[in-house]
């Protein structure tokens, strides 16, 4: 992976379904997170098969940890008035 790479991918992570600079395995890591963010979406056995053709369980273990850590900062930041220092730009769903 060249060094711009990674830049590259978060100037297009608003767009990760169309773009094609996300592998599978990153694009379900993805859609992973937004079903475990999204209260509106589920968590289901078919979003697991399709991690589990890319992690082990302890990855999906890991992964889910760390997602379940920025949601709870998403929480406990503003509360304690933490500004956001605009390393994330969420666009609007």
């Amino acid at each position: 992976m060249e060094s711009d790479d990674g830049a590259a991918k978060v100037s297009e992570l608003s767009a990760w379904r169309d773009s094609l600079l996300f592998s599978d395995a990153e694009r379900v890591a993805l859609e992973y997170a937004e079903r475990i963010t999204y209260t509106d979406q589920a968590v289901d056995d078919a979003i697991f098969a399709r991690l589990k053709q890319h992690f082990t369980e302890a990855q999906i273990v890991e992964l889910s940890a760390a997602i379940a850590f920025e949601n709870y900062r998403s929480k406990l930041n503003p509360a304690l008035g933490i500004a956001a220092q605009g390393f994330c730009l969420i666009p609007p769903r």
